[in-house]
């Protein structure tokens, strides 16, 4: 239950303290299935606060503002209601980090979602086609029907025209990836919640994401200019998605690859860890956030 710290040594030298409990795990050995119910998360959280505050003065001194979570399960930010510091005070680190449901970018970290098979990404995805290589497809989507967004992405889009390969679950023989790697621009609408693997599967195949997303707080905005990499297209504009997509002149569509070449290394999770790369990336958001107060 000690809470472990970024710099190792005198854990009182420590700029900022994370909390390793997880959500995921919780869901597995705590949760009710079909109950919808997150009592039993939110009370583990609770404990595991009053367990660190009371055997180690660190929390008290801030109420929790030098402490992290992190969490990529839809959860998360259900389980941070455990504590109500945790919710308010601390830097919460998520995937879900959705600004209309209590994420607050001034003091959370919004995560990558990095949807990694077996522990590695798809070899597919690992050296993309030349930038001289055809994409015969004007975008691609394909994915389960559930959230407010996608719906009306099948209903305008699914089947309707070639240029769009629009499918709500890819038939078994064709392969997702390869639909990636042949199109100018990926889909990527958020489901049930914000966070999609997709926008980082595109960035590896070099497929220029288009956010159709509400409320969707970015990861690495501090840093990186998600406009020179993505489009981002209105909700209301998916009955216009061709036209704004074909809209995109050659000169910005080069520019836009050229900044998602540039932007791959800050989303590749290495092991061990390399300069720049996502974990540092993770870690320099936190810092930031911690800049944000003062220890006495």
């Amino acid at each position: 239950m000690e809470p472990r710290v970024l710099k190792q040594g005198n854990p009182r030298r420590a700029h900022v303290y994370f909390m390793p409990f997880s959500v995921t795990w919780m869901v597995k050995y705590l949760y009710k299935p079909l109950t919808y119910d997150h009592t039993a998360m939110k009370q583990f959280v609770a404990d595991y606060v009053r367990v660190i505050s009371s055997k180690y003065p660190f929390w008290n001194r801030t109420q929790g503002a030098d402490h992290f979570m992190l969490s990529c399960h839809d959860w998360g930010p259900h389980a941070s209601h455990g504590n109500p510091f945790l919710y308010n005070t601390s830097i919460r680190a998520l995937c879900n980090a959705n600004s209309s449901e209590g994420f607050d970018p001034r003091k959370d970290v919004s995560l990558p979602e990095i949807h990694l098979y077996g522990g590695n990404v798809s070899p597919k995805l690992i050296s993309p086609p030349p930038a001289t290589t055809p994409r015969p497809y004007l975008a691609f989507f394909a994915g389960g029907l559930h959230g407010p967004i996608r719906p009306v992405l099948l209903d305008h889009w699914k089947g309707r025209d070639p240029d769009l390969q629009v499918y709500e679950y890819l038939p078994k023989d064709l392969d997702y990836y390869s639909f990636m790697l042949r199109s100018k621009f990926c889909l990527c609408p958020s489901g049930h919640e914000v966070a999609s693997p997709r926008i980082i599967e595109a960035i590896y195949a070099e497929c220029v994401p288009v956010i159709l997303s509400d409320h969707y707080v970015l990861p690495f905005s501090d840093v990186l200019r998600w406009e020179a990499f993505t489009i981002q297209v209105n909700v209301s504009e998916i009955p216009r998605l061709k036209e704004v997509l074909a809209s995109v002149s050659e000169e910005k569509y080069r520019r836009l690859k050229e900044g998602l070449r540039a932007v791959r290394k800050h989303f590749v999770l290495n092991q061990p860890a390399k300069r720049l790369d996502v974990f540092h990336m993770i870690l320099h958001s936190v810092w930031l956030r911690r800049l944000n107060f003062r220890v006495l």
